[in-house]
């Protein structure tokens, strides 16, 4: 039996498929973009991979939760290619007070973020090294939306990063008369937001937390929805929001580096990070115009399907392999 010709890939994530979070579904998805060059093992650690072969290259999420395997590959791989890919937290909280985060990023040959803005959190001196790989999805249709009431989705696991308690203030501020409908999806992280949630819940007729639910139903709710609902305080680039652009589904998002670089500068969905009464005032002039052509609906669906073709799987294939191709001996 002749040989695999392809090199050997480890793909180093700190979460595996039993969390099903982000950095799972990044690796996976990776996996699955180069398996037609490279045969790719996911693994917390490279070390932890079977058999006596090395990987020809590692690929490490998350720069300070990484940090072990990334360190052990500088010291024992030879030089061989390292590249750290950063998350929201990486860029925007752990790189300045961290030092396992702060030796990741030194001892990467490419570091990778997901959005366009992100290389402006990195040293200027970094930024050389950096390259923006848009994460992507399958384009899904959009399934049929209500006429007679607006419904909004929010989705992600209740914790602070997400600060959640804006979209519970929203809801507050918004009448059930208002038809306005609010869904949210995510599991509680954080035991005090979910006791939130359930209160809010209890409070307000329009608002239902739905707790974790299966990735088929998300999307098909992403599908169905208006408008996704994207409150985070900090993000690398979100992939609820690829997802719903990818749906047809227009975004209402906190004005963050995470966000911008998302959706673009000019993008006429966003409200001030925490800001509930602003979140509302937008959901009621989206309500307001829904069925208008000329809507605020309508113009920032137009606006989301300009972004639609960054988030292509075909364009994060290309990425990826361009990126492997350039730490080739000899390039």
């Amino acid at each position: 039996m002749r040989a695999d010709p392809r090199p050997l890939l480890c793909i180093a994530t700190p979460a595996m498929a039993d969390a099903n979070n982000g950095n799972w579904q990044t690796a996976r998805r990776w996996q699955r973009l180069l398996s037609g060059h490279y045969r790719v093992a996911l693994a917390r650690h490279w070390a932890e991979l079977e058999g006596p072969e090395r990987p020809a290259a590692l690929i490490a999420l998350h720069a300070r939760r990484s940090a072990p395997a990334i360190a052990d590959w500088a010291r024992e791989a030879g030089g061989a290619p390292l590249v750290v890919v950063l998350t929201g937290t990486d860029l925007y909280r752990d790189i300045a007070h961290d030092a396992d985060a702060r030796r990741s990023i030194g001892l990467a040959h490419r570091l990778v973020v997901l959005q366009e803005r992100a290389p402006l959190a990195l040293p200027e001196a970094l930024r050389a090294r950096c390259r923006v790989v848009f994460q992507s999805c399958p384009a899904r249709a959009p399934l049929p939306r209500p006429r007679t009431f607006l419904r909004a989705v929010m989705v992600g696991h209740l914790r602070d990063e997400k600060w959640p308690q804006t979209l519970f203030e929203a809801a507050r501020a918004i009448a059930p008369h208002e038809g306005i409908r609010i869904d949210h999806v995510g599991g509680a992280l954080d035991a005090a937001l979910g006791e939130a949630a359930r209160a809010t819940a209890a409070a307000c007729l329009h608002y239902r937390w739905l707790g974790p639910l299966p990735h088929a139903q998300v999307l098909r709710r992403l599908q169905r929805a208006h408008l996704l609902v994207h409150t985070s305080r900090m993000e690398g680039g979100a992939h609820a929001i690829l997802e719903a652009v990818r749906c047809g589904t227009p975004v209402l998002a906190s004005r963050i580096d995470g966000n911008l670089g998302m959706l673009g500068e000019a993008y006429g969905g966003y409200f001030s990070p925490g800001d509930a009464a602003g979140l509302a005032a937008l959901l009621r002039d989206c309500r307001e115009g829904m069925n208008a052509a000329d809507g605020r609906l309508a113009g920032l669906a137009a606006q989301c399907r300009a972004r639609a073709p960054l988030f292509d799987p075909e364009r994060e294939r290309q990425a990826l392999l361009d990126l492997l191709g350039e730490l080739r001996p000899g390039h």
